[in-house]
């Protein structure tokens, strides 16, 4: 590889806005934080990325979707607090600066280390981080790792100790100095318990680098810690004796297997002219050269890049330490080596030892040392440049080493190093530490300060011309002649050609000097006879290379009759097949046939190349680096005189298979690559983790795999590269990693079956995944468990028990991976006797009297038990004879059949040679047992034959008296029979709905990840400050959305206009008057048509109009609550107050808390909120809603409750939109919805993107299905609509019979009116339709002719009736446990005093609990029900119940009764009375009467948690009011406010002007005046003025 030293000239790039607006159609994938980004890590084996930013952990997939988050903060804590936090006083909620991240991926964890509580981390669980591990803060300081400091870095790296023979994992550290940390500057923690060890303590103790006295003055700065090759480096700056300020860059490298940092040695590293650039900013390792680069930056503010060589470090230290040990501390006579840290001026080189380059130090010997600052290790500045260069990655491509920087500008280049080039400028905000590449190396990751984005590190292909493609100036870039294209080398097949690939930055192109032929031949026919038809023979050669330009003879017959000149032309389908060769002027009778190929076709690699039929004289060309025709590779290409002879490159491994094995091998893998030998005998060795792998050759493949053994491996390392070794001593190691891991199974799911085996169970655990499917066994106490599903779990179906009495003790589950590797799960599943069967049937046949009848004989008398035990209903199947029967209910010691509705034949061939009447088996199947429990025999009765000598008289009467009785016999026996039907399904009622929870909740969660892209604030379509205020205040008003406060339209004459302006300008002042205010308002609620509605609107009004001054506004409020609370105290009942808005105040309370509360609404309770609207949307739209009773099938409200099972089906349809392209959109809906029900889920799902106000409404479009050649334009109501009686059904898909992946069309009315405009006939249609309004949906309700006909009905059937419905409450059941993790995650969202608590709610709780205090009778039921109503009554009542007051959704009717259930219960759960329950409460209250007294605990808690937090003080408060003033009232509709005011002023004008001149303080300050002089501006009142 090219080195990495070479001088760097710098150009700017021609403008920032051109490389923006080349860059514009690059696809980049970013993910936005909330909070600061401090960390990112990505997982080696799986590309995961781990954001660690302040208070929060993401866990994001390769291209940065999220996949899990885990909260780390804010925490209670104070600076000087020693954990836990619990035992601290004046502790406070903190942020947490994620502090260190590193990738465990030996046992899959993720360490994570904040700075609450000391330092101390936690470990995560790699797959999902929401799974913590481990946390402990009971330890003490040996286990604090990093700094509670915001500006002291910390690094770390994973490594490997032993001790005692016994192998652990750790991890090391660098720190910088922190004043309330730990003093270590560097320690090693361990990650496991080991004797008096605990997880993360430092397990070695070294006063050279851990002692107190020096580490403050040094100012140690750590920006990397790595390790390589046995050493762990560390890369930091420091003062150089602590006697001043100036930062100089240092890396110091320790052994790995030293236990005492006795070989911790420190090098100076200088870079530029007089180490011009002194503190290391970034540093990045470049694996494929293992060389350093580093940005580095000197205190003036320029900035540069110098590159070191690693090799050239560890010479450099091992001079440092070879002159310390045996040449007294000098080089070249000169004193070289320094002891950093230390007072000590005498000599302390004084020992004479001879130390090898790998010599670790010993405890006799000086340590720590360090380089004098003469001795640096010095490096040019490759690349320099004004600012603060703040990250750096570097990569090779094409031996060029290629850099990227980022700075604090916010910009990101891309320098190619060997050149003067700088090739790209890319702007984002500041670029942080954190720049680095996926694992393939194509994109590169920026971090800035709250965003991640991944960027492609080259865009050729975007470039479609040679000049482009130069002018791009790409070091990955070039042109490739031959393809036309703009492309990577590695991606131009004739690259090493002479001007087969044209680098970008040398800004050639190609150009046409001249070609041949000069002319081209056409075609031309003409007739000639056939039996003189020119012809070609024997063509030679037969074989012809593609590429190669080859001259072909032929035996031509009749071609002297033809003098034009006759042209050849080959026609090809595919590369390599038979062509035909003929001539275009005249008719063949024959076309000889030849063979083309191409060497190259697959033999992509040297080894495939040299296994291919020496008949076809292939060549591996090396520097072309392909299978080529020997005469295509020139000798100078070749790199070899004998092109047979060429040496084939080292072997490249691009895939392991498995990536796990357990520690004790003996599974096989399979090394997929190029260049792996040609003949199995070629494989040499093959290493996996430095442990050797036994060859499968049986299983090798020429050059492409290899599959091997593994073997045990050393627990001291358990993951590391696998390396294959081929004849000739070539080598090649795999990029990625295999590990080695022991599975651990943990639970069987379920835990007992039959011993005739057919169950299907799952094992679950840890690292199950461990190995391939091949290489798993499971037995179950030594009987066969055939697996069927192999990943994070693992799933297999039982064997028969062989033996005839099963165990009483479940028996021990075994999983064996491969040879070697065995794990139990004791006592996990026991085997049950297969169920003994005998049948209860209960037949009857729907057949007129006298007609076949069935007798049935049973051999087995033994009563069944266990059936229930074994499997379900669905499971189990029945036959009489030929024919199933259905099974209909199955119990533990019965079952139930449906018999065949046609008389069966026998299944055995003896019984159907049998002359007696028909006897049929009756069959049982279990899984695979199988019972033949009895017999059944159809019967013909024969007819009555008459005597005649019985009297004629008498025949009759016991004819009718037979009848009679059977037809009695017959309705009591169906009773009898439906009675016991219903009984059956009401035992079983309790399990179904537990088992139909279970699974809804399961879709539920899976379907709800579609949705998770939306639950960032930026995608929950949150309304902005003004419409939330707007509904909130307004959208109730009797005029709803038209109110004038919501459109802003006021009708003022526009030469009156000035006028009102400034008039209304002096209302507001007089309003800020707190005298005219209070009389105003006193006014005002005197008055006996001052209703309720008229103060709650009064009250938003005032809202509104004061919203320029909260402060001011709160305390009117606070004056006006103090009256108010005086009022009950003293004369009504306490516990009443603020139950009501009976009073303009107490809608100024809830006005209040709605602004206060706006932005914890959109950080913290709006996400969960949205979460649960949409589940229960969600939810109710899986199944069928009547669209004219508004009732639905699953719903937690019983009034709309869908009492009657509709059919329906789940279809998918495939929506195009007209006019937005081609491309259509999968929308699920049922066969059961209404036209108008199907284009709401249409819309939904098309504009998902977009706010509910921006989507197209349903009358707004039309859909059009296309079955055939012509369309059909769907509607809720046509001709078609299928009438019953007087009613008429709403249509729905499955009226017009769309199936499943139908094409719909989606148009705006305006589109299609046209096509309705030119057919009368459709006109009148809908005419006709519009008159008819008797219609329904799913439901019909009962109309006159129904009740009449219900009067007649028995009340038998009634009552039976309405028991059957009944039935279907349960389905209120499984709603709420399917939504229940929702209901939950909101409650807790909004009741959890441990989160942020909004400071107006503990400012206004503390200001009850205070004038609680001042009067006797309140007492804390008291105080808990003020509270209650003031917030959760008051306000998340109302907004759980109103979710678009909050978002921009649509809440349908059926939506809005489930919300009304969860709000009724908030209200319950916030209330001190207790419930009492009877089974005559609603369904509503029963529904939640387990949860209510945890959601009663969780209110106590909140209310406790809110008391003894720190007070928010008036200051405070005030100022947090005016900051919402600021930020929100200018978009408001103030004016209007204003203006609706003064109506009130108006209309009550003499009442208030009779109050102000009662007050002498009115009176003082002219308020009577003012409001005279306002009136007369307004509306020309006739004044005393």
């Amino acid at each position: 590889m090219a080195s990495w030293v070479s001088l760097l000239l710098f150009l700017f790039c021609q403008s920032v806005s051109r490389a923006q607006e080349e860059g514009s159609n690059v696809p980049i994938l970013e993910f936005t934080t909330e909070t600061v980004i401090n960390n990112v890590v990505q997982d080696p084996q799986t590309g995961r990325i781990y954001l660690g930013a302040v208070n929060t952990i993401f866990q994001l997939g390769p291209s940065l979707h999220l996949q899990a988050r885990a909260e780390t903060g804010p925490r209670e804590d104070a600076r000087t607090c020693t954990p836990p936090a619990s035992a601290c006083q004046d502790t406070k909620p903190m942020p947490n600066l994620n502090k260190l991240l590193l990738v465990h991926p030996s046992n899959g964890s993720l360490i994570v280390c904040g700075s609450r509580y000391r330092g101390i981390c936690s470990l995560l669980n790699l797959t999902n981080v929401e799974q913590q591990l481990y946390y402990s803060d009971s330890k003490g300081e040996r286990t604090y790792v990093a700094s509670i400091e915001d500006n002291v870095n910390v690094v770390g790296v994973m490594s490997n100790y032993s001790k005692d023979g016994n192998a652990f994992s750790v991890f090391l550290v660098g720190k910088g100095y922190g004043s309330l940390d730990s003093t270590k500057l560097i320690s090693t923690r361990i990650l496991q318990d080991f004797r008096d060890w605990v997880v993360f303590e430092s397990i070695i103790e070294a006063s050279t680098v851990q002692t107190t006295p020096f580490v403050p003055k040094y100012l140690h700065d750590f920006r990397l810690a790595f390790k390589d090759n046995g050493y762990v480096y560390f890369l930091f700056s420091r003062t150089l004796d602590g006697t001043d300020n100036k930062n100089l860059t240092f890396v110091s490298r320790l052994c790995e297997d030293d236990h005492h940092y006795y070989s911790h040695t420190e090098l100076q590293l200088n870079c530029g002219q007089n180490n011009r650039y002194n503190k290391v900013q970034a540093a990045y390792v470049a694996s494929p050269g293992k060389e350093l680069a580093r940005a580095m930056t000197e205190l003036g503010g320029d900035s540069a890049l110098c590159m070191y060589p690693l090799n050239s470090i560890n010479e450099r230290l091992v001079d440092i330490i070879s002159a310390c040990y045996s040449d007294s501390g000098k080089m070249s006579g000169v004193p070289a080596v320094d002891i950093p840290y230390s007072s000590k001026t005498d000599e302390f080189c004084t020992s004479k030892i001879a130390a090898s380059t790998s010599f670790c130090g010993a405890d006799f010997l000086p340590s720590p040392l360090a380089s004098k600052p003469k001795f640096a290790l010095k490096a040019n500045a490759v690349w320099t440049r004004p600012g603060l260069l703040t990250a750096v990655a570097v990569a090779v491509e094409n031996d060029h080493t290629i850099a990227f920087l980022g700075n604090t500008q916010g910009e990101v280049f891309k320098v190619e190093l060997s050149s003067d080039l700088l090739l790209v400028c890319s702007t984002f905000k500041k670029v942080n530490k954190n720049l680095f590449f996926d694992l393939s190396q194509n994109h590169l990751y920026i971090t800035t300060e709250k965003k991640i984005t991944k960027v492609p590190v080259q865009t050729c292909l975007q470039k479609k011309d040679c000049q482009s493609c130069v002018e791009l100036r790409d070091p990955y870039c070039g042109w490739c002649v031959l393809e036309g294209r703009c492309t990577r080398r590695s991606e131009c097949r004739r690259a090493e050609e002479k001007n087969g690939w044209l680098w970008s930055p040398r800004q050639h192109c190609v150009k046409i000097v001249s070609f041949y032929p000069p002319n081209l031949s056409c075609k031309k026919t003409q007739k000639v006879q056939r039996s003189n038809c020119p012809r070609f023979e024997n063509p030679d050669p037969v074989l012809i290379p593609v590429g190669f330009k080859t001259r072909i003879s032929f035996e031509g017959i009749h071609l002297d009759l033809y003098q034009t000149s006759h042209h050849l032309f080959i026609k090809s389908k595919t590369f390599i097949k038979y062509k035909k060769i003929s001539i275009m002027h005249s008719p063949l009778t024959t076309s000889p046939t030849v063979t083309l190929y191409n060497c190259s076709m697959g033999r992509e690699d040297c080894s495939l190349c040299k296994n291919a039929d020496p008949k076809y004289r292939c060549v591996w060309c090396a520097k072309q680096r392909a299978c080529v025709y020997e005469k295509l590779c020139n000798p100078d290409q070749q790199g070899s005189k004998d092109p047979y002879n060429t040496e084939c490159p080292d072997p490249q491994i691009t895939d392991i298979i498995p990536r796990f094995g357990p520690l004790q091998g003996g599974i096989s893998i399979t090394i997929r690559g190029s260049n792996l030998g040609i003949h199995k005998e070629d494989i040499k060795s093959i290493s996996v983790v430095g442990v050797p792998c036994i060859h499968r050759q049986e299983k090798y493949s020429v050059s492409t795999s290899v599959v091997c053994e593994i073997g045990p491996v050393d627990p001291k390392n358990t993951w590391g590269q696998v390396e294959v070794e081929v004849k000739g001593g070539k080598r090649g190691t795999s990029s990625m990693y295999f590990t080695y891991r022991d599975p651990i199974p943990e639970m069987v799911k379920p835990s007992r079956g039959p011993k005739a085996g057919g169950t299907l169970i799952t094992i679950s655990g840890r690292f199950l995944n461990t190995g391939s499917m091949d290489d798993v066994q499971v037995t179950i106490g030594g009987v066969d468990c055939t697996v069927e599903q192999f990943g994070e779990e693992i799933t297999c179906r039982t064997g028969e028990y062989g033996t005839d009495k099963v165990p009483s003790d479940p028996l021990t589950i075994t999983v064996r991976y491969g040879k070697s590797t065995t794990t139990t799960i004791p006592s996990a599943f026991q085997f049950l006797e297969n169920p003994i069967i005998s049948i209860t049937l209960a037949f009857y046949l729907e057949s007129k009297c006298f007609h076949d009848i069935l007798s049935i004989t049973v051999d087995l008398p033994l009563q069944g038990r266990g059936f229930s035990k074994a499997m379900t209903a669905k499971e189990a199947q029945a036959f009489v004879g030929d024919v199933p029967c259905l099974v209909n209910t199955l119990q533990d010691d019965k079952l139930f059949l449906d018999p065949p509705s046609t008389t069966p034949s026998a299944r055995s061939r003896r019984h159907r040679r049998d002359t007696r009447p028909e006897l049929l088996d009756l069959t049982i199947k279990f899984g695979k047992g199988e019972w033949v429990v009895g017999s059944v025999q159809y019967e013909k009765k024969n007819d009555l034959s008459l005597y005649i000598i019985i009297p004629a008289v008498i025949v009759p009467m016991l004819l009718i008296i037979a009848i009679s009785v059977y037809c009695y016999r017959r309705k009591s026996q169906q009773a009898e029979r439906e009675y016991e039907k219903v009984k059956h399904q009401l035992e079983n009622l309790e399990e179904s709905v537990r088992d139909r929870c279970k699974k809804e909740f399961t879709d539920l969660m899976i379907e709800m990840e579609d949705h998770t892209n939306e639950l960032s604030e930026g995608r929950i379509p949150f309304l902005d400050y003004k419409t939330y205020t707007d509904r909130v205040f307004f959208l109730p008003s009797k005029d709803g959305a038209n109110d004038v406060m919501i459109t802003g339209k006021l009708n003022i004459p526009e030469a009156r206009r000035a006028t009102v302006t400034q008039a209304l300008n002096q209302f507001s002042n007089l309003l800020n008057s707190k005298t005219f205010l209070i009389n105003f308002i006193r006014t005002l609620e005197r008055s006996h048509d001052f209703n309720a509605r008229a103060k709650v609107y009064f009250a938003s009004l005032l809202t509104v109009a004061l919203h320029g001054k909260l402060e001011y506004y709160t305390d009117i409020m606070r004056t006006l609550l103090l009256e108010l609370m005086e009022e009950y105290v003293h004369s009504k009942n306490p516990k009443l107050m603020l139950r009501r808005s009976e009073t303009v105040v107490e809608r100024m309370l809830c006005n209040w808390m709605s602004i206060c509360l706006y932005q914890f609404l959109k950080d913290s309770a709006g996400e969960p909120l949205y979460k649960l609207f949409r589940a229960i949307k969600h939810q109710i739209e899986k199944g069928p809603v009547d669209a004219r009773v508004k009732k639905a099938k699953y719903t937690l409200n019983d009034t709309g409750l869908l009492g009657d099972d509709v059919e329906y089906s789940v279809l998918t349809l495939q929506v195009l939109v007209q006019g937005e392209g081609p491309d259509v959109t999968p929308v699920k809906v049922l066969s059961c919805d209404t036209i108008s029900q199907v284009k709401e889920k249409i819309i939904e799902q098309v504009y998902r993107n977009l706010p509910y106000s921006q989507r197209p409404k349903v009358d707004s479009v039309t859909l059009e299905w296309r079955p055939g050649s012509t369309g059909q334009i769907l509607s809720d109501l046509d001709l078609t609509s299928q009438k019953e009686g007087r009613w008429k059904r709403i249509n729905t898909l499955a009226h017009y019979n769309v199936r499943d992946n139908a094409t719909l069309v989606l148009s705006s009315v305006l589109h299609i009116q046209q096509n309705y405009d030119q057919n009368q006939e459709n006109h009148e249609e809908r005419n006709a339709l519009l008159e008819d309004d008797k219609v329904f949906h799913l439901v019909r309700p009962a109309d006159e002719l129904d009740e009449m006909k219900s009067k007649r009905g028995s009340i038998k059937d009634k009552s039976m009736t309405k028991a059957i419905t009944e039935i279907y409450l349960t389905r209120l059941l499984s709603v709420k446990g399917t939504l229940q993790q929702f209901v939950d995650d909101f409650f807790r969202s909004v009741l959890c005093s441990g989160a942020v608590v909004p400071p107006a709610v503990k400012y206004f709780f503390d200001f009850l609990d205070e004038q609680a205090l001042k009067h006797n009778n309140v007492d804390e039921e008291t105080i808990h029900i003020w509270k209650t109503n003031s917030l959760p009554l008051r306000f998340w009542v109302n907004i759980l119940k109103n979710p678009h007051f909050t978002f921009d959704v649509h809440v349908s009717e059926v939506v809005d009764a489930s919300l009304s259930v969860i709000a009724q219960t908030f209200m319950d759960a916030c209330t001190k009375s207790e419930h009492k329950l009877s089974r005559d409460s609603p369904s509503n209250k029963l529904l939640y009467a387990k949860e209510i007294s945890t959601y009663k605990k969780m209110v106590d808690d909140y209310y406790k948690g809110i008391r003894q937090m720190v007070p928010v003080s008036d200051q405070d408060m005030n100022t947090h009011l005016a900051e919402v003033s600021r930020s929100h009232t200018d978009k408001l509709n103030t004016q209007v406010a204003l203006h609706q005011l003064y109506q009130y002023a108006s209309k009550y004008y003499d009442g208030i002007i009779a109050s102000l001149e009662e007050d002498p303080a009115a009176q003082s300050k002219q308020l009577t005046l003012r409001l005279q002089q306002i009136a007369a501006a307004l509306e020309n009142k006739v004044t005393d003025l």
